[in-house]
């Protein structure tokens, strides 16, 4: 079963998804391929469950969402328009804790597997600044459907995501930079690392 903690409510919509200017849905089938291949590896984490561990499950998530997911974009985005003051070692620093946080958080969520399975629309939404929107759905074992909506880039060919939307309409990207963009404000480069590393030894327990 999917641990508890799995998308806990956010802020409604980043920015990103709000100016953007839908259109009709057409087949992109390298942004969809990405996300199928993420879904695979994830659904074998969650079989492997109890037995692989946590420490298992982030091995064997590591290197797909790494492919998968913009991080070092995300991380961006995340702290906003401060980035650009940071030194490039703080910058560093921040991609590679975002990095790990993500990766725990994925291998905490699906720590588990009684029969769900993962269903992605081959008709992906593209949006005015030239990205595009995948659909899909975890399908739970009872039949109950979880939209998990990807927002995806195109960058040399290939397709990442830059955010993840559950239900259509909340932005985890937005519910991060709510939290980690105020941190860094307050309290700066030290304090978000540490807040980070805190975070990802919560989810390892």
């Amino acid at each position: 079963m999917i641990s508890r903690r799995i998308f806990a409510a956010g802020l409604a919509s980043a920015a990103l998804l709000r100016s953007a200017v839908p259109r009709a849905g057409e087949p992109n089938s390298a942004a969809v391929a990405t996300i199928q291949d993420f879904y695979a590896v994830l659904l074998e984490a969650m079989k492997g469950g109890a037995k692989l561990g946590f420490a298992g499950r982030k091995a064997k998530l590591a290197p797909t969402i790494s492919k998968a997911f913009d991080l070092g974009l995300m991380t961006r985005l995340i702290v906003g328009p401060q980035w650009q003051n940071l030194a490039p070692d703080d910058q560093k620093q921040l991609v590679d804790a975002f990095s790990a946080f993500s990766i725990a958080t994925y291998a905490s969520r699906f720590d588990d597997f009684s029969g769900e399975h993962f269903e992605v629309d081959q008709a992906t939404t593209a949006v005015a600044n030239g990205d595009v929107i995948v659909h899909s759905k975890l399908v739970k074992s009872e039949g109950e459907p979880v939209a998990l909506d990807y927002l995806m880039r195109e960058e040399g060919s290939v397709w990442q995501v830059i955010d993840v939307y559950l239900s259509g309409t909340v932005s985890e990207l937005a519910t991060r930079r709510s939290e980690f963009s105020s941190v860094l404000r307050r309290s700066g480069v030290a304090a978000l690392l540490d807040l980070l590393q805190r975070k990802v030894t919560e989810l390892s327990s």
